[in-house]
C-alpha cells in the first residue's frame, strides 16, 4: 500500500523530474569542465611529455602495420612497446606529487558535487511535503532558498557519513566478488556469475539498509520541524516497523535498477535522463510515505484522496 503510494506520489509530481534533470546538467557541465582543468594543469608535464608521444606514435604505427601489412613494425613492436611503457612509468614516478594532487582535487569535486546536488534534492523534498500535506504546489526555487541553511547543515553531516558507508561497502562487495568463490567449487565461468551475484546482492542490500536507518531524517527535518541532528538521532532510533520499511527500500531499489537498466538498454541510454531523477524522487517519496504514517500524520496522495495512517484512503469526491 505504502509502496503504491508512493509511485502515486512521485506521478504526480513529475514536473519535478524536469527540474531536477536540469539542475543536474547544469551541475555536471560546470562540474566536469572544474575536473576537466583539474586533470588539464596537473597531468599536463606527463599527457605532453616525449615518452607519451613515443607511445603513442608506436601504437599508431602498431595499427597502420596491421592494416599495411609492414612485418618490420610488428616484429619489433614487442620490444620497442616494453621500453617505450618503462620510459612512461619512470616518468609517472618522477610526477607522483601531481597525481596525487590530481586524486584530491577530483575527490574534493565529488564531495562538492554531491553537497550542491543534495541541496536540490533537499528542495524536491520540501515541495513533496508540501504537496502531501496541503496539496499545494511549491516553486522549486522558493522551496530551494527556503531551507538553504539547513539544507546546507543536512549535507555537511550527510555527505561525509554517506562518503564512509559507501567505502565500506565497496570493500564489502570487493571481498565477496574477490575472495567468496575461493570457498566454492571451481565451476569456471559459473563461479564468476556467483561472484558478481553475491557483490550486486550486497551493494543491494547494504543500500536498502542505509535508507532505511535514514529515512525519517529528511521527513522529520522538514515535515517535523525537527533540528538535523534530533532528526538523525530520531531517524536511527526508530524501530517502528523497521522490517517493512527496509523490505520497501529493498523493493525500490531492485525495480529502480531494473528499469534504469532496461531504459538504458532500450533507449541507448537516453531514457536515464529521465529515470535516473526520477529514481531519486521516487525514494524520497517512499521516505515520507513512512514517515507520515508512523507519525499518524494524514496526507494527500491525488486531488481527492487522503491518506490516514490505518492505510485506508479517504476519497473526497463522495
Amino acid at each position: 500500500m505504502r509502496f503504491r503510494h508512493s509511485v502515486s506520489i512521485t506521478t504526480g509530481n513529475f514536473s519535478s523530474v524536469f527540474k531536477l534533470l536540469l539542475y543536474r546538467l547544469i551541475t555536471s557541465v560546470i562540474f566536469f569542465s572544474l575536473c576537466y582543468v583539474i586533470l588539464r594543469l596537473g597531468l599536463s608535464s606527463i599527457t605532453e611529455s616525449a615518452e607519451v608521444a613515443h607511445l603513442k606514435d608506436l601504437v599508431s604505427s602498431f595499427f597502420g602495420a596491421i592494416f599495411n601489412g609492414k612485418s618490420e613494425v610488428l616484429r619489433d613492436f614487442q620490444s620497442n612497446f616494453a621500453n617505450a611503457s618503462a620510459d612512461v612509468l619512470r616518468l609517472i614516478g618522477r610526477h607522483g606529487g601531481e597525481i596525487a594532487g590530481c586524486v584530491v582535487g577530483l575527490a574534493l569535486m565529488y564531495l562538492v558535487s554531491r553537497f550542491i546536488n543534495g541541496l536540490a534534492l533537499f528542495a524536491i523534498a520540501g515541495t513533496l511535503n508540501d504537496r502531501m500535506e496541503t496539496y499545494s504546489r511549491t516553486k522549486f526555487s522558493q522551496a530551494y532558498f527556503r531551507r538553504l541553511g539547513k539544507a546546507s547543515l543536512y549535507q555537511v553531516i550527510y555527505v561525509p557519513l554517506c562518503f564512509l558507508y559507501d567505502a565500506l561497502m565497496l570493500t564489502s562487495c570487493w571481498f565477496l566478488f574477490f575472495y567468496a568463490p575461493s570457498f566454492l567449487p571451481s565451476w569456471g565461468f559459473f563461479s564468476i556469475l556467483i561472484a558478481i551475484s553475491l557483490a550486486l546482492t550486497a551493494v543491494i542490500c547494504l543500500e536498502a539498509l542505509k535508507m532505511t536507518l535514514i529515512s525519517a531524517w529528511i521527513p522529520g527535518m522538514i515535515a517535523g520541524g525537527e533540528k538535523v541532528g534530533a532528526a538523525l538521532k530520531q531517524s536511527l532510533k526508530s524501530r517502528k516497523g523497521f522490517g517493512a520499511r527496509y523490505a520497501s527500500f529493498l523493493a525500490a531499489v531492485y525495480v529502480i535498477v531494473i528499469v534504469n537498466v532496461v531504459s538504458a538498454i532500450a533507449t541507448v541510454g537516453s531514457a536515464l535522463l529521465l529515470t535516473v531523477p526520477m529514481s531519486y524522487i521516487f525514494l524520497l517519496s517512499l521516505q515520507f510515505v513512512h514517515y507520515y504514517h508512523n507519525a499518524g500524520k494524514k496526507y494527500f496522495v491525488s486531488l481527492n484522496t487522503i491518506v490516514g495512517n490505518e492505510d485506508k484512503p479517504t476519497d473526497l469526491g463522495e
